[in-house]
């Protein structure tokens, strides 16, 4: 059972590589925006939050040791992965995708709280550090679940903070676009939800298994959607509740459709071969696809004119997608042939 629900959890992170990818090529290969795409605003309250989700349910561990040996260790595995290749990858972006100098382009998007698109790495590494220190600081397994739970709540009091400009004006300083730390902020919450859902996943699975559990988040699903897409009534000026929960239940919603039908994501079908070895190779797929995106703006001007259409939308954007995927999966799999490449590109051996 572990095994299986590791090559489900595997598929989904996959798909979620995926749906990162499509709304890269609306937004930079067709140059939708959140104002102009019909399927921006929707796939935001998920795609981003599920990907951390994810990672968070990886990083928790049960049983293993958090002396202060293995954390050390893994912080530097973590550097070396998260942050070396970031930086080479965007310099490689900088030199066949922009025009002006190297060093003002390169510090431009150093300064910014997105790194030219290259934020998620420097985010997760932050999210890491806190996780891992966290962790090793308290020695009982109750404990750490207190205190991620803990975490969690100033996370999301953080988050909802971002709500309210004239109160916080903390995610305007400079320091915090530099850091990334505003990303952090927003995301951090997600990536500690997933660490106490794989805390709890024995209890977290009997509530899925419960007759009433899925139906409820439907409802609040539709609930808060048509309220964030039409009704707006329930938007405050200190936080924006309905689109919070619309992205705890269509996450949920999402991890629940993959682990019911983990028969369908298994390595034995070739649907979940492949959406295992796009999970597998994620890093490498969000480094490369930036320099490769095809630049395609007539298409964009196209949707445009015909919108509004979600289905026409996603499917000319997962009709990119699909290619720009494979394409970095070949790339990939060249440049990994090479021990060196594979370690100083990517941040790891075939060893570790």
């Amino acid at each position: 059972m572990e095994n299986q629900r590791l090559q489900w959890l595997d598929a989904m992170r996959g798909f979620t590589m995926l749906l990162v990818v499509a709304y890269h090529v609306a937004q930079f290969a067709f140059g939708l925006n959140i104002k102009t795409s019909t399927s921006f605003p929707f796939l935001v309250l998920f795609r981003m939050p599920l990907f951390f989700f994810v990672c968070g349910f990886l990083a928790c561990k049960p049983g293993f040791q958090w002396t202060s040996y293995n954390v050390g260790g893994m912080l530097w595995k973590k550097f070396l992965v998260q942050v070396i290749p970031a930086l080479v990858f965007l310099s490689i972006y900088i030199l066949f995708r922009q025009k002006g100098a190297f060093f003002s382009e390169f510090m431009h998007m150093m300064s910014l709280s997105t790194k030219g698109g290259y934020w998620f790495t420097w985010v997760l590494l932050q999210m890491y550090v806190v996780f891992y220190l966290t962790l090793f600081l308290f020695p009982s397994t109750q404990w750490k679940r207190y205190a991620l739970i803990f975490l969690w709540i100033c996370s999301l009091f953080a988050y909802e903070t971002l709500y309210l400009p004239r109160i916080f004006t903390y995610f305007k300083d400079p320091f915090f676009r530099y850091t990334s730390i505003v990303e952090t902020l927003r995301f951090s919450h997600f990536f500690l939800f997933g660490c106490l859902v794989r805390s709890y996943w024995k209890s977290i699975q009997r509530v899925f298994d419960s007759s009433w559990f899925f139906p409820a988040l439907t409802l609040v699903a539709l609930f808060c959607c048509a309220d964030i897409f039409r009704w707006h009534t329930l938007k405050f000026a200190w936080t924006n509740l309905p689109r919070t929960l619309a992205m705890y239940a269509l996450l949920l919603m999402v991890v629940m459709f993959f682990r019911h039908y983990g028969h369908w994501f298994s390595s034995e079908r070739v649907l979940g071969r492949t959406m295992q070895y796009v999970g597998y190779r994620t890093l490498d797929i969000y480094l490369l696809h930036f320099i490769v995106m095809p630049s395609l703006p007539a298409v964009g001007k196209w949707l445009n004119a015909h919108q509004p259409n979600f289905l026409l939308e996603q499917l000319c954007t997962l009709g990119v997608a699909v290619p720009v995927v494979v394409f970095c999966c070949l790339i990939s799999h060249f440049l990994r042939t090479s021990p060196f490449l594979e370690r100083y590109l990517f941040g790891r051996s075939r060893k570790s």
